[in-house]
């Protein structure tokens, strides 16, 4: 079965670079300069992970990441060539599952790209599973199974990615315990958690939107200034 992947950089040489290494690995590449076409692809084709450089001439690939979101959940890389934290964590915010900075070793990129479809493998596979087999938790209103991959809270589907349902699903795991960014980060991702890293921070910050959680009380992802997150044990 064949992997489709979108590319959308209108710096021609750096869509073709990626262009290259994805092709060869064996993954077929829908490359694009403009965001128009890129949107045209996103609503005839389907695509298993896209690539989007943030600096685009007409629309930015925040909007581009929006729109994916809007109907699909498969991995959002976002390409920048700024550092600012603001962009990643706006990037992360809207939906996407990482970041690349410009510039960037082609390799890395590859071995991130094989990384993000593992975890989406590992999120739509639930076949050959039984009740008996299953991983669920039930708590205050909150049901998240690991085997079926489906979330809801109070009896409403919860449309996560498959980042944000690892992280919900490892703070479910680990109930009680207040986990850190750094083993949060580490344990999610599979890399090493480097200072000042706000990818986690903003992943949380979805995932308790969608939950509709008051940002200043939340009821169920709390933070403990200065050590991490946890979810309390039922009293």
């Amino acid at each position: 079965m064949f992997t489709n992947i979108l590319v959308v950089d209108d710096e021609k040489e750096i869509a073709d670079l990626v262009e290259l290494y994805l092709r060869n690995e064996g993954f077929t590449v829908y490359k694009f300069y403009t965001a128009a076409e890129a949107l045209k692809c996103i609503s005839t084709t389907k695509l298993d992970l896209a690539i989007l450089d943030i600096m685009l001439p007409e629309t930015d690939g925040f909007t581009i990441c929006s729109r994916i979101r809007e109907s699909y959940h498969y991995p959002v890389i976002m390409l920048t060539a700024k550092v600012e934290d603001i962009d990643k964590i706006k990037g992360l915010t809207l939906g996407a599952d990482d970041y690349i900075t410009k510039p960037f070793n082609p390799l890395e990129m590859v071995a991130r790209v094989k990384a993000q479809l593992r975890r989406y493998t590992r999120y739509n596979n639930s076949e050959g599973k039984t009740l008996e087999d299953s991983n669920e938790y039930d708590f205050s209103g909150l049901i998240i199974n690991k085997d079926t991959h489906k979330c809801s809270l109070y009896g409403q589907a919860l449309t996560l990615t498959p980042i944000e349902f690892s992280i919900l699903w490892y703070l479910c795991e680990n109930r009680g315990k207040v986990v850190s960014s750094e083993e949060l980060f580490e344990a999610v991702w599979g890399e090493s958690y480097m200072d000042n890293n706000n990818t986690v921070m903003a992943h949380i910050g979805r995932i308790r939107e969608k939950m509709k959680e008051a940002p200043r009380n939340p009821k169920f992802i709390k933070t403990v200034w200065g050590v991490g997150y946890q979810i309390e044990q039922d009293e």
